[in-house]
């Protein structure tokens, strides 16, 4: 992919509490957000900005790329460049820290 990514159909905060129980665990000293839960939150978002069901779309990447601490402001943008895709990017700061390909199941 070259140039600059195409401006974002949607962008939202992606509001995840700086206590959150997935912080406890991971890492004791040192919280991190795990991907997995990231990854849950912002599909969650998709599906109600998008008013779509999740349930015939399939992650083709995601790529988990900073971590997400505490108190970490995120935003979520996404678009549809094209039928069956839904690109999206998580920012905390400015600087990306998850971005990933959801395709729709024919």
């Amino acid at each position: 992919m070259s140039g600059a990514a195409p401006p974002p159909d949607v962008r939202v905060e992606l509001r995840i509490s700086a206590d959150h129980a997935a912080y406890a665990g991971h890492f004791p000293g040192h919280p991190i957000l795990p991907g997995a839960v990231l990854l849950d939150e912002a599909l969650h978002e998709i599906a109600r900005s998008r008013g779509i069901e999740l349930l015939r779309w399939r992650i083709s990447s995601a790529k988990f790329l900073e971590p997400v601490r505490p108190g970490d402001e995120l935003f979520l943008e996404h678009s549809s460049p094209s039928d069956g895709i839904i690109r999206f990017v998580i920012r905390a700061a400015g600087r990306a820290v998850a971005s990933g390909i959801l395709s729709h199941d024919a």
